[in-house]
Order: C-alpha cells, then sequence, then structure tokens
C-alpha cells in the first residue's frame, strides 16, 4: 500500500493561520465535509453516503492515509532522515485498525551540544492515545524522543496501547512468516539525567552528550529529575536487533531509558520476543513497575551507567520460540577471539530466549572525574525470575536469574528466582571480579531462591578482589543476610501456577518486608516475589497471566 501525501487546507485553517497565537500549534487530521446533500432524480431521492473522515496523524500539511480501516505513514512522513518537530498524535482507530510506520519515527530534534545546535528543552509531545496500535515494517524502524521531548502514551488495562511488528498483523504480513523478534527496532528515550558516561566538567559545561546504541542520538545532563515523558498499559513485542556496526553491546533494545529522570515512569508494561534487552538503563532515575518481560533474547532489565531508580513488582520468565523465519547468529567473540562462527537457525527451529533476568553494572567509568553521577544503585522489591537450563541463541549465554558487574551497589526485597533444572551447568547468580567490589552493600532481604546451582564460579569471594570485607565470605552467607532470606531445593513448593507466589506455601519462612516504609514509590505488598496466587483480581495478576498465555503461544 503506497503512503498519499495529502495537502488539505481549508479556508478555515487558512483564516486559523492568519489570526497568530502563542505557543504549539496542535496539527489535527484533516477532517472531510460530511455532510449530506440531497438530490432529486425522476420524483426520487437520491442520498449520497457521506464522506470518510481521516483519523491519521498529521505532520504539517502531511497525514497519513487511511483506507477505511488502518493509516499507513510512508518514510516521506516518518523515517531516520525526518526529525519531527510538533506535537503529534496517534489515535485509536476503530474496528481494530493499527497505524502501520514503513520508516523510523523521530521525535525532538537530535543534538550534540559540542556542535553549533542546542537542545529544545521543551520540545515536542508523542502521543499515543489508549487502545491505539504502532505497527512497524522495518527492522531499523524506532521511536526516538529526543532530549526535551516526551512521550505520553497512557493506556488502560482494557485497552492497552500496543507497539508491535507490522507482521503480527496478519493483512500486513505480506510473506505470511508472522512476526519475530527483531522485526522492528524498539523505542529509545533519550533524557537529560546523570551517566557517569560524562564527566563531572562535561556536565558543568553542558557538553554531555553520550551516543546512543544502535542507531546514533545523544543524551545525558546534569537533571536526574528530568522528566522524558512517561508509558503505561502498553505492551511492546517483537523489537530489538542483533549487535549493530559496533559489534555486540551495540544492539537496540525493546526499551532503552537514557539517562531518563524521576518525572518519567514507565508502569503495567509487556515486553515480549526482543531481541536483545527488554529495558535497558543508561543512567538516570526513572521508575518502573507491574513490569512483565517474556522470552526477551538477552537480558530482561539491564541497569548501567549509573542508575538510580526504583522498580516494584517485576516479572520475567525465560522460555523458548519457534522461529517464524531464518535467524543469522553473529559470530560469538570472547577477548578479541572468535570462539564459534556466524551460523545460519533455520526456519521452524526451536530457540532457546533469555540471559539475565537482571544484568546490573554499577558504572560505565569511575574516579574523581566522574563521582557526581557514582555507580548504579537502585531499590528494587517484589521480583520473580523463572530461568531454564538453556543458552540464548544469539550468544549462547546462559539463562541466570542475576549477573553483578561493574561496582554495581543494589538492594533487593521481596525477590524470588526459580531454576528448577541445573543440569547443563547453569546457576542463578553470577558475579564479574568487578561485581564483588561493592557486595558488601549487596543486600536481599525477604528473598527465596530456589535454584538446581545457586552461584556460577567460586563459591567465596575470593582474595583480590574488592572489597577485602568479604574475602572469603561464602556467597551462601552473604546471600542468606544473616536468616533474612532463605535458599531451599527444587522441591519447594513456591508457585501455585506459572507464574505466582505460592503464598501459603510451608516451604517460605521468611517474611515480606513492608516496602511502603523505604519510600513513597513502593506499594504495599505483603508476599514474596512479584506475583500473589491470592490476589487473582488484580490488574496484575491478570496482566501477567496473559503475558505468560501469550509467551505460551509462540
Amino acid at each position: 500500500m503506497q503512503m498519499k501525501t495529502l495537502f488539505q487546507v481549508s479556508a478555515i485553517a487558512s483564516a486559523l493561520m492568519l489570526v497568530g497565537c502563542g505557543g504549539d500549534i496542535n496539527i489535527q487530521p484533516t477532517v472531510n465535509d460530511n455532510s449530506v446533500t440531497t438530490t432529486t432524480t425522476n420524483g426520487g431521492t437520491v442520498t449520497p453516503p457521506p464522506e470518510e473522515t481521516n483519523p491519521c496523524a498529521s505532520r504539517g500539511d502531511l497525514q497519513g492515509a487511511f483506507n477505511g480501516k488502518d493509516c499507513e505513514y510512508s518514510t516521506s512522513f516518518a523515517s531516520k532522515n525526518i526529525e519531527i518537530e510538533n506535537d503529534i498524535e496517534f489515535a485509536k482507530l476503530a474496528n481494530d485498525g493499527v497505524h502501520v510506520l514503513n520508516g523510523a519515527l523521530l521525535v525532538g530534534k537530535d543534538c550534540n551540544t559540542t556542535t553549533s545546535c542546542s537542545v529544545e528543552a521543551n520540545g515536542p509531545t508523542l502521543k499515543v492515545e489508549a487502545g491505539a496500535t504502532l505497527a512497524f515494517t522495518s527492522g531499523e524502524a524506532i521511536i526516538r524522543i529526543a532530549r526535551g521531548a516526551k512521550i505520553d502514551a497512557i493506556g488502560t488495562f482494557d485497552d492497552p496501547i500496543v507497539f508491535t511488528s507490522a507482521n503480527a498483523i496478519a493483512r500486513h504480513d505480506a510473506v505470511g512468516d508472522g512476526a519475530q523478534f527483531a522485526d522492528w527496532g524498539g523505542i529509545i528515550i533519550n533524557g537529560f539525567g546523570l551517566t557517569n558516561q560524562c564527566t563531572n566538567a562535561q556536565r558543568a559545561a553542558s557538553t554531555c552528550n553520550v551516543e546512543t546504541e544502535g542507531i546514533t542520538s545523544y543524551f545525558g545532563g546534569n537533571d536526574n529529575a528530568d522528566d522524558s515523558g512517561s508509558i503505561k498499559y502498553a505492551k511492546i513485542w517483537y523489537a530489538g536487533s542483533g549487535p549493530k556496526v559496533g559489534g555486540p553491546g551495540d544492539d537496540l533494545n525493546s526499551l532503552t531509558l537514557n539517562a531518563v529522570g524521576s518525572g518519567s515512569s514507565f508502569d503495567f508494561l509487556h515486553i515480549h520476543q526482543g531481541y536483545d534487552d527488554g529495558i535497558e538503563f543508561f543512567g538516570g532515575a526513572s521508575t518502573i513497575s507491574h513490569i512483565a518481560v517474556t522470552d526477551t533474547q538477552d537480558d530482561a532489565i539491564d541497569i548501567d551507567g549509573g542508575w538510580q531508580g526504583k522498580g516494584q513488582f517485576i516479572f520475567v520468565k525465560h522460555g523458548s520460540v519457534e522461529t517464524k523465519k531464518e535467524v543469522v547468529v553473529p559470530a560469538e567473540v570472547k577477548d578479541g577471539v572468535e570462539v564459534s562462527p556466524e551460523r545460519i537457525v533455520p526456519a521452524g527451529s526451536k530457540i532457546f530466549m533469555g540471559n539475565n533476568g537482571f544484568e546490573t553494572d554499577g558504572e560505565k567509568n569511575g574516579g574523581a572525574d566522574y563521582d557526581e553521577a557514582p555507580a548504579s544503585n537502585p531499590t528494587i522489591a517484589n521480583v520473580t525470575v523463572i530461568t531454564t537450563d538453556e543458552k540464548s541463541v544469539r550468544d549462547q549465554s546462559s539463562s541466570q536469574a542475576i549477573k553483578f558487574d561493574d561496582a554495581i551497589k543494589s538492594m533487593y526485597y521481596n525477590a524470588l528466582f526459580v531454576k528448577a533444572d541445573g543440569a547443563n551447568g547453569t546457576a542463578c547468580i553470577e558475579h564479574s571480579s568487578d561485581g564483588e567490589k561493592n557486595a558488601d552493600v549487596i543486600k536481599f532481604t525477604s528473598s527465596v531462591m530456589t535454584c538446581a546451582n545457586e552461584f556460577k564460579g567460586e563459591a567465596t569471594f575470593m582474595s583480590g578482589k574488592e572489597p577485602a570485607a568479604l574475602t572469603g565470605t561464602a556467597k551462601a552467607d552473604w546471600y542468606d543476610n544473616a536468616g533474612s532470606s532463605q535458599r531451599l531445593a527444587t522441591t519447594a513448593s513456591v508457585l501455585s501456577n506459572a507464574f505466582a507466589t505460592d503464598v501459603d506455601s510451608a516451604d517460605i519462612t521468611v517474611t515480606a518486608t513492608d516496602v511502603t516504609t523505604l519510600d513513597g514509590f513502593f506499594q504495599s505488598a505483603t508476599y514474596v516475589g512479584a506475583v500473589s496466587d491470592a490476589d487473582t483480581s488484580s490488574n496484575w495478576y491478570k496482566w501477567v497471566e496473559a503475558a505468560v498465555t501469550a509467551a505460551e503461544q509462540d
């Protein structure tokens, strides 16, 4: 279907332009005249059908092409070469219509402040109405919110917003393969928050310009209260990418939060079958809650660059999918040496999804020049991570609950880690050598792990690694935290179904922490794990139930 460029200037619109007004100009989709003209022919009357209103989004004089059900936007409307500098809105379409974008949707003007440009502090807003579906046709297509711009995507439980692959919509799946990870690029939000990817001096001079991964744009600043907008009740499916031109690590995630501040929040999201991370943080202090991540290829939650945020009610489940199309798996390189060549995985193959439930990195850079943006130090509560005993197809990394790296600091309350089988050598918790640096201030409280293999590598904190205070300490004792957390056999009863904690389990003997005493962000939850089996009527229980059901169908 080709995009139609509609140049529609009515007399009323022309008059409004002549009036002049301050502030932003909201450009609405042009509405055709639906008045009815009745004519008489040979004594009878003929009433022509009303003209159709075009509900597609507008950008200046351009409007999406409406076919009576869906809106389609060509690369002349939105692409990697077009930055949208005015507010734009995507409405819910009737009769399950969808907005189909053939290119990237770049909202706000990107800027490297070391050049002649400047950041627009009050940039445009991307508004997505409850119930709207945005479907993308290209693996290079992303949504990118620039510094100073905002996203306002607030759905409801009964009418969530959907960001997905066009192949998930049968009438737009030209080949008929169906949707699969990496069908589109995902959502990138750039903020003004702190990240230890910039020096103190760069922040002071307003020259903190960190390049984003995957597709280059810029983020960073000195305001951890920055507001880049919010997303609530939304599904982000089949996004992400494998390594880009920069090699491993240069990827697109389902949702990337680059130095996004605490003015933004992300609540009731289901991220499914992404090819890199579900949510990745690079600094900032944004918050997340009611997050379900299923069958994402790499890490469900990836923390880096000095994130100081909070999270509660986070459910992660690793599993397998059947490939809908051929997958090219890049060569695996370790320490500059190729350890496995590039390989082809044919369509119809069963592949495993999931590396870490949480990959937690404290700092990109440390020392006096970066100390205004210290190591990541989040507080996380009510988590469930259900792992497998397999390795993810992309990089052959093991399914794990959590990895600590790069001087990370953090606190976990009411967490539940599950690994029923460890015959392949997979484990639940891994520390890199740098991940031991601040292990004395990483705490698990009121938490439970039932893992066939508990710790990857050494069973004790090793000499020669920081901090010396934990040298020789058993990791089991560290996790137990003086009895506030417990480790159980895999035969223990901790789940009553595929996702909810058995709150009446006789095996779980620790008492959940009342996290409302920690901070006003946290909500009351009197159980260990992300979801309670005693709360089946809540939106959160139903949200995770639907997420798990969807994952089982792939």
